[in-house]
């Protein structure tokens, strides 16, 4: 059991001892580090990840990769070629760095990493693997690094941190926008930092050159991610993508997926290999996947639609979901601790206090179906016009808007732009709703209650009357078939589905319903 580092100096220490004295030290602490090192651990990685805070280390995109995951990728780039020199572009304590110089053990080694906390981990980690003397640690900002041209192959393999575009420099966000354009490239300024890494490897890289990255998935299918996606079918020569799904847990602390991207540059690949991986120990060596054309990867949008299987789509007793219903997000209220009824609305009288859906765990604990009798707080409903109010009730209600002003409900951007900021105007409740965001794939469920919904939750409205068991049919096959892979997954997990992309889900056709609810109506009713 290693002695517990208490601070981030007592760690910096250690690393700068080892560093010093690499293999040859005689300290018994050092010395236990030193056997956990050649074993293949990162003591020090783990120590930094345990002393910083998940906030302190999302700040600088900190996020280290577990070792499954990197002998993956590792396993991939052994099957390409070999290397001269290997890049890690936010090298963190070392993790892929000194697996690369495992496996290629003529290669030169670069480590580029901006935290100097992490660097001094990177270099002890380095001279305790007994890599020192081919490595080389820039303690630098990749984007601005240099590297010299070499007569071989560079491997460029990695974690690129993320970090949202809100904590970077307009000056970066410049600069990603103008380098992008001298490849032809349209790029937005809310891209996140993976992106820009992205970029500067295209800088960097010369034809021969290969590299595999792993990522939060949210460039796939996000509108920034159109410049990544055009990096690596018009640029980089993209051979793979292996997207590991949300119950995978990829990083540790963090509930996200996370997309490996496998390049070869200066190649014109056919195609490339995509799918989707519910655990780390099933990613192999990243040799497996459906082959999609990168012409077709190309002209898509959304790249998390490549991940699923082209069937149902295209059989002729399916339809999209939009031909039998009109999916509808639900009201928006601008200022829920005012507009969701608590004890400070307790004197407004029952008929402007409405049940409403005002959580997706709501849906999510109501299984199948919504019943008459399901607990939901209420929203506040008034009318347009408050003389439709009851006289009795309507100074209960002037002193209920006085404190909603108090409150701020009156200045709001939604409350502004309604055609008066007291009503919420909640829509009409739909027959069946889902949940628009959540990690795990869409709560499909009947509502019973008649519940109306806010907008953490879809309204699903049939165009045409359905019946019962056809409206229970429709829900039951799409529990079966929607997958968090038909939604756009972020960082953190979160999968999101708007109500176009709903709508877009082929379904079977009505007559399809019909045939199944005449065959239950024959079981349940025998002649």
């Amino acid at each position: 059991m290693l002695t517990p580092f208490l601070t981030e100096k007592s760690l910096a220490a250690a690393a700068v001892s080892l560093a010093d004295d690499g293999l040859t030290t005689n300290d018994p602490d050092l010395g236990g580090l030193l056997s956990a090192i050649r074993l293949g651990g990162d003591p020090l990685g783990d120590a930094f990840t345990a002393l910083r805070s998940p906030a302190e280390r999302r700040k600088e995109g900190a996020v280290y990769t577990p070792p499954a995951i990197v002998r993956s990728m590792l396993a991939w780039a052994l099957d390409q070629a070999t290397p001269a020199r290997v890049v890690d572009p936010g090298a963190g304590s070392g993790r892929f760095l000194v697996a690369a110089g495992h496996a290629f053990p003529a290669a030169e080694l670069v480590g580029i990493e901006l935290d100097p906390l992490a660097a001094r981990l990177l270099r002890a980690n380095l001279a305790a693997s007994g890599l020192a003397e081919r490595a080389i640690v820039m303690e630098a900002d990749y984007r601005s690094a240099r590297l010299p041209v070499i007569s071989g192959r560079t491997l460029f393999i990695g974690n690129p941190p993320y970090v949202r575009h809100h904590g970077i420099s307009p000056d970066w966000k410049t600069w990603y926008r103008q380098t992008a354009a001298k490849f032809g490239i349209q790029a937005s300024g809310l891209a996140g930092l993976h992106a820009h890494f992205f970029l500067r490897t295209l800088q960097l890289a010369r034809a021969g050159d290969f590299g595999a990255f792993i990522t939060a998935s949210e460039w796939l299918d996000v509108n920034y991610g159109a410049a990544v996606r055009r990096m690596l079918t018009e640029r980089l020569g993209c051979v793979g993508l292996h997207v590991l799904e949300p119950a995978a847990m990829p990083f540790a602390g963090s509930t996200t997926t996370g997309a490996i991207t496998c390049f070869r540059v200066g190649s014109k690949p056919a195609a490339m290999r995509v799918r989707s991986v519910a655990s780390a120990g099933a990613l192999n060596r990243l040799a497996e996947g459906d082959e999609v054309p990168l012409s077709r990867a190309a002209t898509t949008s959304r790249w998390s639609v490549l991940l699923r299987p082209a069937e149902p789509a295209g059989r002729s007793d399916f339809v999209p979901l939009g031909e039998l219903v009109r999916v509808s997000r639900g009201q928006v209220t601008g200022c829920n601790r005012v507009w969701i009824a608590g004890d400070h609305a307790r004197h407004l009288p029952k008929e402007v206090l409405v049940p409403t859906i005002t959580k997706a765990r709501e849906l999510i604990a109501a299984g199948e179906e919504l019943g008459a009798d399901a607990p939901l707080r209420c929203v506040v409903n008034l009318p347009v016009d408050l003389d439709e109010i009851d006289s009795r009730h309507r100074a209960d209600v002037d002193r209920f808007l006085v404190l909603a002003a108090l409150l701020g409900a009156d200045t709001g951007y939604i409350a502004r732009h309604r055609r008066a900021w007291w009503s919420v105007q909640l829509y009409e409740p739909a027959p069946m709703v889902c949940t628009y965001m959540a990690r795990r794939p869409p709560a499909f469920v009947r509502n019973v209650r008649g519940a109306r919904h806010l907008n953490i939750a879809h309204g699903l409205y049939p165009r045409e009357p359905l019946t019962e068991i056809q409206m229970r049919q429709l829900l039951a096959f799409l529990r079966r078939n929607v997958t968090v892979a038909a939604g756009r997954t972020y960082a953190g997990g979160l999968t999101k589905f708007e109500p176009r992309e709903l709508e877009r889900i082929p379904v079977p056709r009505l007559d399809a319903l019909d045939a199944i609810a005449t065959d239950m109506d024959r079981v349940a009713n025998p002649a």
